[in-house]
């Protein structure tokens, strides 16, 4: 799950946080998921908006899903957060 809004604030790029609760597993299954996403958002930040603020919410099936899964999951959920943000702008 992705939430993307604007910053109000200027900065020079976008800002990424993550959240992986318990539900997810144990320390060492959350740390994993959270390096995973951590390199997959460095991957993606260049077509982020620079003036955006990003959270990414690990769902508790990323604890068993393959890494390329967890990239086209997080392919699609950036999307989805780009659309909402156009339309709320709108």
């Amino acid at each position: 799950m992705v939430h993307l809004t604007q910053r109000t604030d200027p900065g020079p790029g976008p800002v990424v946080g993550f959240v992986v609760s318990k539900g997810v597993g144990n320390a060492v299954t959350r740390n994993l998921v959270k390096r995973r996403l951590r390199a997959l958002v460095h991957e993606r930040l260049t077509s982020l908006p620079s003036s955006s603020s990003v959270v990414v919410r690990a769902l508790p099936a990323a604890s068993q899903a393959e890494y390329s899964v967890l990239a086209s999951d997080l392919d699609g959920a950036l999307a989805t957060a780009r659309r909402r943000l156009e339309r709320a702008g709108r």
